[in-house]
């Protein structure tokens, strides 16, 4: 079988963008592919984090993986800092690239645009592109499941495997990003011109999978429409109801022109109330298994046996990779 990588930050509860962009196809790629999902608390701490915080939201990441349908039967589940090798090649990726490469990193530029003093930014928010791409060559990854505007970043890790092996030896896999249709990308509830995020101050603009219902209803029935007033799927023209069509296919299944068809005549008062009742009956059982397993021994287990399974491929990975640049004994 062929392999596949990909990781979420412990940033905080995760939220209805995460889920149907990442979350979501993790649980389906789990049955296609050998799968390491990992919880990169490593990418946390390139901003300031509070130590107890952060491990309590590396266990709530983990405990939502398991809650969503993540199989730890299935794929490796593991936390980051647990596997060494990770800032290890890290650094010999950092020897193999290049200053101008990581300047033009878009997200890096975005982050740090309104920082007055460019001497501050920390180098970490710099270089974390190359721990990323460390992530994936550690695994020998054949494919990265990844929202569109983590393109570059797989694109870097591309370079990097490619240029390596051309220049050192033959020693990483080169990594395909598999992109999340439009459909599942989420926008701002408040903004539909924004992504959906767990940083966005107005806490209506996002639905966290472990939001109550009445917060859920509050958010979707607050959320930003237009003043036509018909139910029709149009980006450009009307992203709002177009976002809020994407959020109801992406959990129901349904295509979003049958969706349309079925609220012909109807407005968005009604349109709104069925979405609430659809997020509520889909994020249920995920609140329920997260409750069961958050606090349990089980989940640390799993970790544990994650981390153990993971080194173990990350240390047949180091090793090529130490011989192939000429390092240790």
């Amino acid at each position: 079988m062929k392999r596949v990588f990909s990781g979420v930050q412990p940033t905080g509860n995760i939220h209805l963008g995460n889920y149907l962009g990442a979350l979501k196809q993790f649980v389906d790629l789990q049955n296609d592919y050998e799968s390491l999902f990992c919880i990169v608390d490593l990418h946390a701490i390139t901003v300031p984090q509070d130590p107890k915080k952060l491990k309590e939201n590396i266990l709530d990441v983990a405990a939502l993986y398991l809650a969503v349908g993540v199989d730890p039967k299935k794929s490796i589940v593991f936390v980051q800092s647990d596997v060494s090798a990770h800032s290890e090649l890290g650094w010999i990726l950092t020897c193999s690239s290049h200053m101008g490469e990581l300047s033009r990193m878009t997200q890096f530029k975005a982050k740090t645009a309104n920082t007055s003093n460019k001497d501050s930014i920390g180098t970490g928010l710099f270089s974390y592109p190359l721990l990323m791409a460390a992530d994936i060559l550690l695994y020998d990854t054949d494919v990265v499941p990844v929202g569109v505007d983590q393109k570059q970043h797989i694109e870097l890790t591309r370079d990097l495997a490619i240029r390596v092996n051309n220049t050192v030896k033959k020693t990483f896999v080169v990594p395909e990003g598999r992109y999340i249709k439009e459909g599942a990308r989420v926008m701002g509830l408040d903004d539909p011109t924004k992504k959906m995020s767990k940083s966005a101050e107005n806490q209506h603009s996002r639905i966290s999978l472990l939001d109550d219902d009445n917060k859920i209803k509050k958010s979707i029935m607050k959320a930003t429409t237009d003043s036509e007033g018909i139910i029709r799927f149009d980006i450009e023209e009307k992203p709002g109801i177009s976002n809020l069509l994407n959020i109801y296919s992406a959990l129901t299944g349904e295509p979003v022109e049958d969706i349309v068809k079925s609220y012909d005549g109807k407005g968005y008062g009604d349109f709104k109330k069925d979405l609430v009742e659809v997020t509520q009956n889909s994020l249920k059982p995920i609140k329920e298994r997260f409750n069961e397993i958050r606090h349990s021994q089980e989940l640390i287990d799993i970790l544990k046996d994650g981390a153990e399974r993971a080194d173990a491929i990350a240390r047949k990975t180091m090793k090529r990779v130490k011989e192939n640049f000429g390092l240790g004994l």
